[in-house]
């Protein structure tokens, strides 16, 4: 049994003509507390091969340890290279699921149907889902047995509207995560900018943006033991 990270295989940022993928700070710090905690990983994303990682996430996390860490980590430098095809995962050998951030899932990770499918079965078996800042997009279309919304009622974040307003993306994303999440009724929260906010809802595991990605890595261990 293997905790899946799912990561983004959309590497283009809207219109801005800028690239995009993975935020890494959201991948790194939740990995390396689910490794160190001595449970195996796996990784895969829309495409499979190689995830793509958000440049400016690499600026500003660069002078980070854990980068430091993950610059001499040859083994997941390889797995990133060659993540494995979401529709090839075998939801039976998943103890838990995590979707770090980035702009890139709001392209490709809302509406996947291994995702919703992933999402949904881990759910059924009482596993934990967790997923950090824009990845919050990947619960939108999953749908509970009655076809209701899987977030309707349940207390979720997100990464918020204001953060968006304040990276000066609102008007290139295809939506809004905290919009969305309300507008399906969703019990959404949120703390102040760029501060640390997760929140737990039964098996379902949600943070506010990259400072929130160590807590969410903790309640899913908290749940995995």
């Amino acid at each position: 049994m293997s905790v899946l990270f799912v990561l983004t295989s959309h590497e283009t940022l809207g219109d801005t003509g800028r690239e995009t993928g993975l935020w890494l700070e959201e991948f790194l710090v939740p990995y390396f507390k689910i490794v160190d905690a001595g449970k195996a990983v796996v990784l895969a994303s829309p495409k499979g091969g190689t995830a793509p990682i958000d440049p400016a996430s690499i600026e500003a996390f660069k002078a980070s340890p854990v980068y430091a860490r993950f610059l001499a980590d040859q083994v997941l430098q390889n797995a990133l290279s060659r993540t494995v095809k979401l529709a090839d995962v075998d939801a039976r050998n998943v103890s838990a699921l995590i979707y770090p951030g980035g702009h890139g899932p709001l392209w490709d990770l809302r509406d996947n149907p291994a995702s919703i499918a992933l999402i949904r079965s881990l759910l059924d078996q009482q596993k934990p889902v967790a997923t950090i800042c824009h990845a919050g997009c990947a619960l939108l279309d999953v749908k509970n047995p009655d076809g209701s919304p899987l977030v309707k009622g349940r207390a979720v974040t997100a990464f918020s509207d204001s953060e968006e307003a304040a990276v000066a993306m609102e008007n290139h994303v295809p939506y809004l995560v905290e919009t969305e999440l309300k507008q399906l009724g969703a019990v959404y929260s949120k703390a102040a900018d760029w501060a640390d906010h997760s929140v737990q809802d039964g098996l379902l595991i949600t943070g506010q943006n990259p400072a929130s990605s160590a807590a969410v890595a903790d309640k899913v261990l908290a749940l995995l033991h």
